[in-house]
């Protein structure tokens, strides 16, 4: 699995992440560039598209409901658009906007209807596609297993919780990310 620096060479996202300081914040198993690398690498692993992969490199940009240290205000949206592409920055935010409390009990919900996803920014509740769900679940299940690899105490105390959840998300994950789940906390 890579995740050294010799795959983005000259990457608009890297020199980004490193001038808003993510190579020099301290974060579970190093710092948070190093994590975002690793997350990034599962993704691959996985066989992600490229437009995800890029978004793990970027989930922290705008912070997220579980971690509020943000690299990027909301209005430099377009700065990290640039630097990654649309689809990946739009990727970014659907991630960073979740309203975890709101939205990852009907995440997997078989009705789409019965999907709600609150973005926790604007407070607007809305059903996301399929993709953008399924992106959504890979995305967090491979950050989740980062932190759970690296930091025993996190996968101790939060181990069952994020296998039930997984579990209850499995018709949105890949065979690949569903073994990975089972490996590290099943």
């Amino acid at each position: 699995m890579m995740h050294s620096d010799d795959k983005h060479t000259d990457s608009p996202a890297i020199a980004l992440l490193k001038e808003l300081g993510a190579e020099t914040t301290k974060h579970s198993g190093g710092t948070l560039l190093t994590h975002l690398l690793r997350v990034e690498a599962l993704l691959a692993a996985w066989g992600a598209r490229p437009a995800l992969q890029t978004a793990a490199l970027c989930h922290a940009f705008y912070g997220t409901d579980g971690l509020p240290l943000s690299l990027l205000e909301l209005s430099g949206r377009a700065r990290l658009a640039e630097a990654i592409g649309a689809e990946a920055e739009e990727l970014v935010y659907f991630y960073a906007s979740c309203d975890r409390k709101a939205s990852y009990p009907s995440l997997a919900a078989p009705d789409e209807a019965s999907v709600t996803f609150r973005d926790r920014f604007t407070g607007e509740e809305f059903t996301p596609s399929l993709q953008q769900r399924r992106d959504f679940a890979e995305l967090t299940v491979a950050n989740e297993l980062d932190l759970a690899k690296v930091n025993a105490s996190f996968r101790e105390r939060n181990g069952a919780d994020l296998l039930e959840l997984f579990t209850r998300w499995a018709p949105l994950l890949s065979e690949a990310t569903r073994r990975e789940v089972t490996a590290v906390l099943g």
